[in-house]
C-alpha cells in the first residue's frame, strides 16, 4: 500500500466514522497521519466495537490505553485508546473525558488486552472502570495511598519503604525530609558560590566596563 493509498484510506475511514457515529462522536480530526476521535464516555464500548468490526474500519488491535490528568479541567482526566488497523495500515486515537467520581465503562469485553491497561490507569490516576472483572492495583502495592501520576500527588509520596532488620519485614513509615525542597529564586546562597574556587584565578578576566561618554 502506497502512502497515497494510506492517506485515502485514512480520509475515507474518518468520514465514515464521523457520519455513522454522529450521535456518539463529540469531535474528530486528522492530525499527523492519525485520526483523533473524542467520544461520549458512555458510548466507548459501542464505538470500539464498531471500529473493530465494521468492514470500513477493521481496527482489530488495541495497541495502548492510557490516562492523562488535566488538573484545571472540571472533568480532569482523559482516557485515550490507541487502535491499529493492520489491513488498512492506519491508526485512530479515541479519547473521552472523566471526572474523579465518573466511572468509565470497561472495554475488556471488546479487547481482552485492556484488562491490565485499565488496571494501570486505575492505579496511576484513580479512574474507575465499571464492569472490569478484576480492577485492582498493578504497579503499586495493594496498600498504596493515592494515585502517583495525578498532578496533585506530592513528589515525595506519603510513605517511604524500608526493610527492618529487627522485625525482619518490609515496613512503611511517613516520609521524613532532612531538607525541605528549595525554591529557585536565584537570591539564595544555594544558587551559587560567590567566592573564588581554586583554579578560578586562571580564568581570563572580563574586559573592563567603559564608563562615561565616548
Amino acid at each position: 500500500m502506497t502512502q497515497t493509498d494510506t492517506s485515502d484510506a485514512l480520509t475515507q475511514t474518518w468520514a465514515h466514522i464521523a457520519q455513522t457515529l454522529s450521535d456518539d462522536v463529540i469531535a474528530s480530526e486528522i492530525a499527523r497521519g492519525e485520526m483523533i476521535v473524542t467520544v461520549k464516555r458512555d458510548s466507548i464500548v459501542k464505538v470500539l466495537t464498531f471500529l473493530r468490526d465494521a468492514t470500513a474500519c477493521e481496527f482489530t488491535q488495541l495497541v495502548d490505553l492510557c490516562g492523562v490528568d488535566y488538573l484545571e479541567r472540571a472533568e480532569r482526566f482523559e482516557v485515550v485508546y490507541h487502535l491499529l488497523s493492520m489491513k488498512k495500515n492506519i491508526r485512530v486515537r479515541v479519547k473521552l473525558t472523566a471526572g474523579e467520581d465518573m466511572p468509565v465503562p470497561s472495554v475488556t469485553g471488546v479487547f481482552p488486552c485492556a484488562d491490565w491497561l485499565e488496571r494501570e490507569v486505575w492505579d496511576m490516576y484513580g479512574v474507575f472502570f465499571s464492569g472490569h472483572p478484576d480492577l485492582r492495583r498493578i504497579l503499586t502495592d495493594y496498600g498504596f495511598d493515592g494515585h502517583p501520576l495525578r498532578k496533585d500527588f506530592p513528589l515525595t509520596g506519603y510513605v517511604e519503604v524500608r526493610y527492618d532488620e529487627d522485625q525482619k519485614r518490609v515496613i512503611y513509615e511517613p516520609v521524613k525530609l532532612t531538607q525541605d525542597f528549595r525554591t529557585f529564586d536565584f537570591l539564595s546562597p544555594w544558587e551559587g558560590i560567590q567566592r573564588l574556587l581554586p583554579g578560578d584565578e586562571k580564568a581570563p578576566a572580563p574586559p573592563p566596563v567603559k564608563q562615561g561618554g565616548a
